[in-house]
């Protein structure tokens, strides 16, 4: 039997992975091959989470042994293989191969193929650059330059003396009532 996985990203449009797997093989083994078909370094921690058919985050898979909290037992990627967590078609996974920023690939189990067997995890379609495997601490902090000029919180001739107090009903603003211990609402 063979899993095929498409691989997306949310940050590059046309960027398309799709590796045939067996089985068999561990969640290290996906890891490898992913990580294999965009060119990144296996030097940084990454996870793999079961997802819903929302890609709400589910069960982890962990690169090393980590201690969790979660109501989910801890595995790692060398000891679990795949076929113990995914047995259906358009089964979704994520890949966070960043995980300061929280970066991921989007994985679905696309198709299931029986009678056939593949020695090792392979690329079999590569469409598109990867997105860069770290973001820049540069990037990261460079916020756009935002336009805060006197039209930034709207209409620009707005007077905030023009509020009608009326509006506001039977309410006192006064300071005494603002910040006395007993308040008058």
């Amino acid at each position: 039997m063979i899993y095929k996985f498409t691989v997306l990203s949310d940050e590059i449009d046309n960027f398309v992975r799709i590796i045939k797997i067996d089985p068999e093989a561990t969640f290290l083994d996906l890891h490898n091959a992913i990580l294999k078909s965009v060119n990144y370094e296996a030097n940084q921690m990454t996870s793999f989470f079961i997802c819903s058919d929302d890609w709400e985050k589910g069960q982890e898979v962990t690169l090393i042994e980590m201690d969790s909290s979660s109501e989910y037992d801890n595995l790692v990627m060398e000891e679990t293989k795949l076929e113990e967590l995914l047995s259906d078609e358009k089964q979704k996974l994520l890949f966070v191969f960043d995980i300061v920023s929280d970066r991921a690939f989007f994985l679905e189990l696309s198709e299931i193929i029986p009678g056939k067997n593949i020695e090792a995890a392979e690329c079999v379609t590569s469409t598109g650059n990867p997105p860069k495997q770290i973001i820049d601490d540069e990037a990261i902090f460079a916020a756009p330059k935002m336009n805060l000029d006197e039209n930034f919180y709207g209409d620009e001739d707005f007077d905030i003396d023009e509020i009608d107090e009326e509006g506001f009903g039977d309410m006192n603003f006064d300071d005494s009532t603002l910040f006395s211990e007993d308040p008058k609402f």
